[in-house]
């Protein structure tokens, strides 16, 4: 992730609650599944089972400094996997794939999101959260930051796309090396992904050739941002502004894009994750037409971390929790945006915590990963009861008409052997 002048390692997942909007009651969630470590993506398969990808609790391998460059390094292993949910029974499907994670198995990257195309073939993102440089340097071969083709009968893969290295190579936005792809989508023969390290969004054909960036986003200016007190916990310390530091009343910040997905309108839309210091209210859901240009669609949320579409072309935006990280509060947030603009929190709170994705199934639930950050603590939630009446008062914010995070104040934890 890229700050001009502060930054975090990695995309930590926070929200705020837009200004305004009514929580529904209508709904509730049963957990489907439990125990997932660092649990991201999730999408339904060709059998009508869901898939979880879980990006392990890295490992005693090698390690590589962190974005920033400050903070505890990540360390490597492969206590990634895939995990099928199937009559509520979940299973590893795919194992030993690339994590890097803290000493105590948060910050993970690894496995952060599957993908299944009209054959039913699967496609596994693998994210990274550091600079490439050091990826090949310090750790050997490794399949970090790729997109994959895994064949689960033979627990095997194949590296389809190497986004870190587009991002070594290339530098679309021209700030800091980063690379961190968190999500994306199959349009067609195409793979069209955000890389949240890098700050842009990207194509490969699926037979593996012209990898390329569509566009990079734009910095962000806040106007007398709201920082955390001196003495807030942080695994970045350059975060928190030091005893009597001046803080100016411009500051540059850079959101960053954490998931896509593809509108009826054939467009992209692409949900921000806001940079430190996580200001309340200034995230935004992106649109980017056949033009390559980025246009604000929806703002007024803070950290998303995810967005789909379902058939009927209403939009919901999950987000991971419905204040500034900083305060201590995970409590996150479902939200349906419908074709006439009209705002609904479907869940609030009430066991929704630091979530990470979702998808929407053909039952017409929606299933979010829960508790993403939290090794050994991750829950798959089906979401129930989601036809509620829509708030005449929540507006959506249509400026233009046509994504591991790390949960950086939990406390460390001792987990389990993955």
């Amino acid at each position: 992730m890229k700050l001009k002048q502060l930054t975090i390692t990695f995309l930590t997942f926070c929200v705020a609650a837009f200004s305004g909007m009514k929580a529904a009651s209508a709904a509730s969630f049963s957990v489907i599944a439990d125990g997932l470590y660092n649990a991201g993506g999730l999408s339904f398969g060709p059998d009508g089972n869901l898939y979880v990808t879980e990006a392990g609790i890295g490992g005693s391998g090698a390690c590589v400094p962190p974005a920033s460059g400050q903070g505890d390094s990540l360390c490597y292993g492969t206590s990634g996997a895939v995990t099928k949910i199937e009559n509520g029974k979940t299973k590893r499907i795919l194992t030993g794939l690339p994590s890097l994670a803290l000493p105590d198995g948060t910050g993970a990257s690894g496995p952060r999101d599957i993908q299944f195309d009209a054959k039913g073939k699967p496609y596994v993102l693998i994210g990274y959260g550091a600079n490439p440089t050091f990826r090949d340097r310090n750790l050997g071969y490794t399949d970090l930051g790729k997109i994959i083709a895994p064949d689960f009968k033979t627990n095997s893969w194949t590296s389809v796309a190497d986004i870190a290295n587009y991002e070594l190579a290339n530098n679309p936005d021209g700030g800091d090396v980063g690379s961190n792809p968190l999500g994306f989508i199959i349009d067609g023969n195409k793979l069209v992904a955000v890389d949240a390290g890098a700050n842009d969004l990207l194509s490969v054909n699926t037979s593996k050739n012209n990898l390329q960036a569509i566009v990079a986003f734009p910095q962000d200016i806040l106007t007398n941002p709201v920082f955390p007190p001196s003495d807030t916990p942080s695994n970045e310390p350059a975060q928190v502004p030091s005893q009597g530091e001046v803080v100016r009343s411009q500051f540059p910040t850079q959101a960053v894009p954490s998931n896509v997905a593809k509108g009826p309108d054939g467009a992209y839309y692409v949900s921000q994750f806001t940079g430190f210091p996580f200001l309340e209210g200034g995230a935004k859901i992106y649109r980017v037409g056949a033009d390559g240009f980025p246009s604000v669609f929806a703002d007024g949320f803070t950290q998303l971390t995810d967005l789909e579409f379902d058939p009927a072309g209403n939009l919901y935006a999950l987000q991971y929790a419905n204040q500034s990280a900083w305060k201590g509060n995970f409590d996150g947030s479902v939200i349906k945006i419908a074709t006439d603009g009209t705002r609904t929190t479907l869940l609030s709170g009430n066991g929704l915590e630091s979530p990470s994705a979702l998808t929407i199934g053909a039952d017409g639930a929606v299933y979010v990963t829960n508790r993403g950050d939290r090794p050994g603590l991750g829950q798959v939630l089906r979401i129930e009861n989601i036809k509620s009446i829509p708030e005449p008062d929540s507006v959506l914010g249509v400026l233009a008409i046509g994504a591991f995070g790390v949960g950086w104040l939990h406390k460390k934890r001792n987990h389990p052997e993955f």
